[in-house]
């Protein structure tokens, strides 16, 4: 079942006398439950084409449907909606609340979704990604891989059917960034949709669908070269 439908989005900026073309005419299909890298340097157009699907940005031209649904055309009202509803964000700078604990942290965003029971569902997404005996500590008392559990606790607790990664395992060490990697494909199981960001090669080989981006416009777009491979292989 296709979840996404990318058609002919392009993203320009104006500088000046100068036309910046973020995006030019990208056009794909994205499944439900499929786990898709977007993988590109600096400048290559992968987070504004993020941001356009997490309804953060609207196109210059082309249109993005979500479940049939064009969210191109959405209020920013019925974007906000969109968002807390269908759409978790997992960011490389963690954007947790510095006052809040790590159960506040996970409790506000579940509060913001007006879930029934919103403590509970927090506690126990805390508790899928390791952190029950540290959801009383605030974010300073935690590791940056703590803390990156944290946000993706919170994008979980909502069980949105897409996840969207950008540079989740920008900030971590290897060992940790392979941990967090680990908890973004578990996320199969539940069939939800995940769509990482990086600039990694080697995280690509983990996924099932690789889109490559270069000034803009897709390059490539397929599965990993030589084939999907399991996390224990991953080295950088």
């Amino acid at each position: 079942m296709v979840l996404l439908e990318i058609e002919h989005v392009s993203k320009h900026y104006k500088m000046g006398e100068i036309t910046v073309r973020a995006l030019d005419s990208v056009s794909l299909n994205i499944e439900q439950g499929e786990t898709v890298v977007l993988l590109g340097p600096s400048g290559s157009g992968k987070t504004t084409l993020l941001n356009l699907v997490g309804a953060l940005d609207r196109p210059t031209e082309g249109l993005i449907r979500f479940n049939n649904a064009d969210i191109t055309r959405y209020s920013r009202q019925k974007q906000f909606s969109f968002r807390r509803r269908a759409i978790g964000f997992i960011f490389q700078t963690f954007n947790l609340f510095p006052t809040l604990s790590a159960l506040e942290n996970v409790q506000y965003v579940a509060d913001l979704a007006q879930m029934k029971k919103s403590k509970q569902k927090s506690i126990e997404a805390l508790t899928s990604v390791g952190l029950e005996e540290r959801m009383h500590h605030f974010p300073h008392q935690l590791s940056g891989g703590e803390q990156q559990r944290v946000a993706i606790a919170r994008a979980l607790v909502k069980k949105a059917p897409l996840i969207l990664a950008d540079e989740p395992t920008g900030e971590l060490d290897f060992r940790t960034g392979k941990q967090i990697l680990q908890l973004l494909l578990e996320q199969q199981n539940n069939n939800t949709t995940v769509i990482l960001v990086t600039h990694n090669r080697e995280i690509a080989r983990i996924t099932d669908r690789v889109v490559e981006l270069h000034s803009g416009k897709i390059a490539e777009d397929g599965s990993p070269k030589n084939g999907k491979v399991p996390i224990e292989e991953l080295r950088w």
